[in-house]
Order: structure tokens, then C-alpha cells, then sequence
């Protein structure tokens, strides 16, 4: 244990008592949202983001350690482990390290300096080494047989055993990898039969590249790394090789007689055949692993910002799902998502029905008393919005536009099957896009997060790494909410903390069997929800018009006491406390402190009185296109547009502007000054001004400016 926290606390520099509490709580089974939520007084009020930083590097030391058990079982197999070669491997503070000292003991029989130390040549390498005999080759001589026909044979085997003793020294292998760490240069060359495929040409910036591999941006990095993946590039990781060498040499040559000529030449084959391949690649693989992580932290963000994106709500909605031949599948939903009535319309070429589409919505919109339409993004969309505002309604209708990324492969997933076993993918489709509208995160928790199309590279990066990371997103944002029980999907509730996919199923079931929940008591009723798993969940669960008013709060079950307490010191009911902000104030909350319980979750407590329930998010807001633009050909240099944010990377975001082409605006051009980090100054499905700065037609680039 204290080495854990020794390890925890150095790489994130938390308070040791505060990593200690959190590693105690992660221990016993304990949720990241439920432990940032309601154990703020054991953790020193860490957050959700130094909470998932504990649980990552205590993930990275028991791999460590797993590494390390496994190496010296191997080691006392060989009967080679001594008292100090255990020492160096328990103290190893990382795996290169680690790897380098297992390094001598793991060889394979292949290697040229195992066949010279069979064919009896170990010995002529330790004089070379030596370096205190002037004629080598006669003592060469002496080795000549057998396998060894010359005495170049000979001393050839014996440089290569130099060549491996020089590979498995430690300081040789860390000063090489300083230099990698610190001046290598990663180049790129086209591969010439290749350089004019039309997939090579979103790759021609990198046919001849060359950047310091330290200062190459994770999204570069990845782009390369991909092309030379699909054969388009070949890449090089280099330092100074003379430099490289002197430093080697210098370690090793002590005389100036013919053993030092033999010592020059195995640690030339050392550096170019050994070190070098190996110690570059694992460069590389430093450097993508630093990508990975820059990715996958952009993906993270964007994905944080599209769940937490503005509902509208408990609203009718008709939803659409545009096309052109095959029509547009239109769907109506209750205010709680339930499909209501579904069918297609052919307003579009090459059927062009537009009048009898235009009556049919304004049916539906009347007998279903729609109180909003939803759009997809996709093909033909700008012309099913330019119908829709040609439709008179009775009442208020409001029109959105919203993305239907992923919705197709929810419309073929099991879940959807699930919920819609008699209707076809196109029908599922709308529905979702409806959803969408009514609640992204109850809808969007139903999708692969990989498949909503917010990431930079996200097919190219450590694919178990950001599975874990955009799972932990979802269950962060979908607690932050909280969810009800009564009306939620096994989807939803699959991720509310510390129930997970079966007991998100038992919760279903129980509903459908014995009706919706009337209490956060009830839920301990569900088969196989035991105490720590009611712990953990039952304050992000919530019961609308609960006898207890504290059912439909954050307020977790096991400080209802307090609060009950706080009503009765005030001579009121729990009830009259909700909402009653003036009366909270009154409460000396020192008065409520007790050894589990201080002011930090007595504060969170009162906040959460004063506005019960409260959603986090914003509120939908209708957005209208440029009705001007309708393709690329349409742009021109100097125009402003309005647009919305559908991507954030490292290097500038991406914005719709009303056409199929998404166009970039890069960091640079965010602001007149600096800018560090893109979030500052833009987040997901903002509503923006831009600038049209370029067009470039053939190659369907668009380059815009953020305007003030």
C-alpha cells in the first residue's frame, strides 16, 4: 500500500491523505461519481477529473507490479535471481526501466551473439574487452575450430557478444533514449507507387516531412502514423548518429591498440543493428501513446459536451429522417419518446410531392398536437427544413435541426431491436433523432460513443484506452444528471453508479412487473440490489412526485436524517424546506457537523435544496441556416455565416455551416492573440458567426474565422 501511494502521489502530486481515502473507497467497490459526489470530507473535496487520475495511475501501478512478480518468477526459474538483481527489480520505477534489467536474462538461442557464445567465443570477447593485449588475432587464433574457420570468424563472434553486452548496458540504453526524448527528428518519404492514388492525396502534406518528434502535435503524429499504416509513406526516427556513437565509444575504449579498433566496430554494430531499431520504435511508441492520450483527451471533452447538450425536454415531437428517392420517414413521439404513429413522405426528387408532404406534416403536427420538429443533418436535410418553414401551423411549432450521427447504427443495433421489434431500421432512425432532440443523453447513451463522430483520430488510438475513458464520460455525465427510474432505458440506467448492465435489467423488469417505483425504498426490492449497490446509486436515481420530496433530489438517502433534523429545527416539514431559500439561510450548519459529515456536504446539501432536481443543462434553442446556402459552390471568401460547433480538436474545430462540408476553423484563427486551448473559446453545438476565409473546391476544404 505505501508503495501505491508513493507511486499515485508522484505522478499527480494529491494530497497523500487525500489519495490514501480515495485508493481506501476504490477499494471497497466505490463509484468515481459517488465518491466526488457524497465522500468529499475522506477525499479533500477531490473532483470527478483528480479522482480518475488516482484510479488511472493505480491502474498503471498494478500492472507494474504484475510485471515485476511475473519477471522474478522467470528469473528464480532460471536460478539466476541474486539478493541485489531482486532489489534493482523491485524498486524499478517504470516498465522501460524494468525491461532493461530483465533485458540480459530473457535472450533467445537466434541471436549472432548466442551462436558465438555456443561456438565458445564469450572468453576472446572479455580480452578484447580487456583491451590489454596488443596481438588479438593470435590469441584469435587459438579459437579457430569447429564452427570458427577463421580468425575473422572469431573475432567477428566475439564483437557481436561486445555488441549485446553494449545493447544490455542500462546507461547506454537511458543516454540514447535521452537523445531520442530530446532530439529526434521524425521525417516521412512517399512511397513513389503510390504518391498518385486518390486516398494518398488527404496525406500529400506529409509525402516528404520532417518536425522534431518532441513538438509534433498529436493530431500530425497521428495523421502520419496512419498513412504509413495504408502504405502512402515510409517513416524514419533519427538522432545524430556520430554523436549517438562518441557517447558509446568513449564509455568503452580505454586504449588505442587493435582491441579498441574491435570494440569501435561491435559498438557501431551495437548502436545501428540493436540499439537504435529498438530504442526508436519504443520513441515512437512513447510519442503515440502521448497522441493517444491528447486524443483521446479531445474526445473525451467533445463527448462530455455532446451528452450534456440542451434537452428540450418533455415535448411531442415529429421527427424526420430526410432522403431523396427512398423519401423521408417521418415519426411522431410523446413527450416521453414513445412512437406514437410513423410513416414516409416523398417530398423531394424524384417524386417531388412537396404539396402532399407539406399536408400531411400539418395533419400529423394538428392530430398529434406536435409541439416541436426535429431534423436530421444528413442527405436532403436542407431542403426538408426549407419545406418544413413552408408549412402554416395552427400553433407555435418550433423546428431543430439536429445531428444524426451514430443513428444508423443504433437503428441496426440489439437495443434497438429491443425496443422496436416490428418496425424497420428507417423508423428507428427517426425515432432516435426525435429522442435526441427530447434528451441527447438518454438517447445518445444507447450509441457506441466511437460512432458519434466527435473525435480527432479516434479509430487510430489505443482503442481499450479510450473505451474506458468515454465509458467513464457517459457514467460521469449521466450521474451529474441523474436519471428516472421510472422512465429510463436499461441503456441509462446501465451506467448510474454502481448498477451496471444486469441490475439495470433487473430494474426494467421489476417496473414492468410490479409498476413504476413510489420510493427510493422501493428500489432495495429489485432482485439482487444488495446495500452497495443501493449505496452507491440510489441518490442518482430519481422518483418524480415522491412522497418524499427528497426522492427527486441529489440529497442522498443516508442524510435525509440531517435534513429532517434541519426542518424540525426550524419548526417545518422537509417539504417547506424545498425551494424555500430564505428559510435554508437560517441554518447554522456547524450545528450539523458530525465525524462523517462536514460543512462541504452539509453546503451541497442546502444547494440542492434550494433548487431540487435542478438539470444541469441548457435549454434547446431553435438555429437557422444561411436559407442562401445550399452547397459549397455557394460560398464565397468574405462572407458571414451562422454556424454551429460539431467538432473540437487540438488544432481548431469544425463547423456546420448548412452544407455537407464541415468547415475548419483553425486555433489560429479563434482569436487576434493566442490561443492555447480551443475549449476556451468555443464548446460542442455553440451557436456562432463565422467568416468565410477560403473555399477550396476540389479538394472540399473550407477555412473560416471565428467572428466577434
Amino acid at each position: 500500500m505505501a508503495a501505491q501511494l508513493k507511486y499515485i502521489i508522484s505522478h499527480t502530486q494529491l494530497p497523500e491523505q487525500s489519495v490514501k481515502n480515495t485508493v481506501q473507497l476504490l477499494n471497497e467497490d466505490c463509484t468515481i461519481p459517488f465518491i466526488s459526489r457524497y465522500r468529499k470530507e475522506r477525499t479533500g473535496n477531490l473532483d470527478e477529473v483528480q479522482i480518475g487520475e488516482i484510479v488511472k495511475y493505480k491502474e498503471q501501478f498494478e500492472v507494474l507490479e504484475k510485471r515485476k512478480n511475473a519477471i522474478l518468477k522467470a528469473l528464480e526459474a532460471q536460478d539466476v535471481l541474486t539478493p541485489q538483481l531482486k532489489q534493482n527489480i523491485v524498486a524499478a520505477p517504470d516498465l522501460f526501466t524494468l525491461e532493461d534489467i530483465y533485458l540480459p536474462y530473457k535472450k533467445s538461442r537466434k541471436t549472432k551473439a548466442e551462436k558465438a557464445r555456443q561456438n565458445g567465443l564469450e572468453s576472446l570477447a572479455k580480452i578484447i574487452m580487456s583491451q590489454n593485449t596488443i596481438d588479438i588475432e593470435s590469441i584469435a587464433f587459438k579459437y579457430v575450430k569447429n564452427n570458427v574457420t577463421s580468425v575473422e570468424d572469431a573475432l567477428e563472434g566475439a564483437r557481436h557478444i561486445i555488441a549485446e553486452w553494449i545493447n544490455e548496458r542500462t546507461d547506454i540504453r537511458n543516454s540514447i533514449r535521452y537523445q531520442l526524448e530530446r532530439f529526434a527528428i521524425i521525417s516521412t518519404n512517399a512511397v513513389t507507387t503510390k504518391i498518385k492514388d486518390e486516398e494518398a492525396q488527404k496525406f500529400r502534406d506529409y509525402f516528404d516531412w520532417e518536425e522534431n518528434l518532441s513538438r509534433i502535435p498529436s493530431h500530425r503524429l497521428l495523421a502520419i502514423l496512419r498513412a504509413e499504416k495504408e502504405g502512402f509513406i515510409r517513416i524514419k526516427v533519427e538522432i545524430d548518429d556520430d554523436r549517438a556513437l562518441d557517447k558509446i565509444e568513449r564509455r568503452f575504449i580505454k586504449s588505442n591498440n587493435a582491441c579498441a579498433t574491435h570494440i569501435e566496430i561491435a559498438a557501431k554494430d551495437a548502436y545501428k543493428r540493436l540499439l537504435l531499431p529498438s530504442l526508436s520504435n519504443e520513441a515512437l511508441q512513447v510519442a503515440k501513446e502521448k497522441a493517444d492520450e491528447s486524443a483521446i483527451e479531445v474526445f473525451a471533452k467533445n463527448l462530455k459536451q455532446l451528452l450534456l447538450g440542451a434537452p428540450l425536454g418533455e415535448k411531442r415531437v415529429l421527427a424526420i429522417d430526410p432522403g431523396f428517392r427512398t423519401g423521408c420517414k417521418v415519426v411522431c413521439l410523446d413527450a416521453q419518446g414513445g412512437l406514437l404513429y410513423n410513416e414516409t413522405i416523398y417530398p423531394h426528387p424524384p417524386k417531388n410531392d412537396s404539396v402532399g408532404a407539406i399536408k400531411k406534416i400539418s395533419s400529423l403536427t394538428d392530430a398529434y398536437k406536435i409541439e416541436a420538429i426535429a431534423i436530421g443533418n444528413g442527405t436532403a436535410s436542407r431542403e426538408t427544413e426549407a419545406l418544413i418553414r413552408k408549412v402554416h401551423f395552427k400553433n407555435d411549432v418550433q423546428v431543430f435541426v439536429v445531428s444524426e450521427a451514430g443513428a444508423s447504427i443504433y437503428s441496426a443495433s440489439k437495443i434497438a431491436r429491443e425496443e422496436f421489434p416490428n418496425y424497420d431500421v428507417t423508423v428507428r432512425g427517426a425515432v432516435s433523432i426525435g429522442r435526441r432532440l427530447q434528451d441527447p443523453l438518454a438517447e445518445l447513451v444507447k450509441i457506441d460513443a466511437k460512432s458519434i463522430g466527435v473525435g480527432q483520430y479516434q479509430h487510430d488510438v489505443d482503442q481499450t484506452k479510450l473505451q474506458k475513458q468515454l465509458d467513464l464520460v457517459v457514467e460521469n455525465c449521466v450521474n451529474a444528471v441523474g436519471v428516472n427510474i421510472n422512465t429510463a432505458s436499461k441503456s441509462l440506467l446501465g451506467y448510474v453508479s454502481g448498477i451496471g448492465p444486469k441490475l439495470a435489467e433487473n430494474i426494467i423488469n421489476y417496473r414492468n412487473e410490479n409498476g413504476v417505483f413510489l420510493s427510493r425504498e422501493d428500489i432495495k426490492k429489485v432482485p439482487r440490489l444488495g446495500g452497495k449497490a443501493f449505496e452507491q446509486g440510489a441518490a442518482f436515481l430519481r422518483i418524480k412526485a415522491a412522497k418524499n420530496p427528497l426522492d427527486d433530489s441529489a440529497v442522498h438517502p443516508e442524510s435525509y436524517g440531517i435534513v429532517e433534523k434541519m426542518a424540525k429545527d426550524l419548526g417545518k416539514s422537509v417539504q417547506d424546506l424545498i425551494g424555500n431559500k430564505a428559510l435554508l439561510q437560517k441554518l447554522n450548519l456547524k450545528n450539523y457537523c458530525t465525524d462523517s459529515v462536514g460543512l462541504l456536504t452539509l453546503e451541497d446539501i442546502v444547494k440542492e435544496l434550494e433548487k431540487p432536481g435542478l438539470d444541469i443543462r441548457q435549454q434547446a434553442k431553435v438555429f437557422t441556416f444561411n436559407q442562401n446556402i445550399k452547397t459549397i459552390n455557394d460560398l464565397r471568401e468574405g462572407q458571414l455565416l451562422p454556424g454551429i460547433v460539431n467538432n473540437i480538436t487540438n488544432f481548431g474545430c469544425f463547423v456546420d455551416v448548412g452544407i455537407k462540408e464541415s468547415g475548419l476553423i483553425h486555433i489560429s484563427n479563434l482569436s487576434d492573440t493566442f490561443v492555447k486551448d480551443v475549449n476556451e473559446h468555443v464548446h460542442l453545438h455553440q451557436q456562432i458567426i463565422v467568416k468565410v476565409l477560403e473555399v477550396d473546391v476540389p479538394r472540399k476544404r473550407i477555412q473560416l474565422k471565428l467572428h466577434k
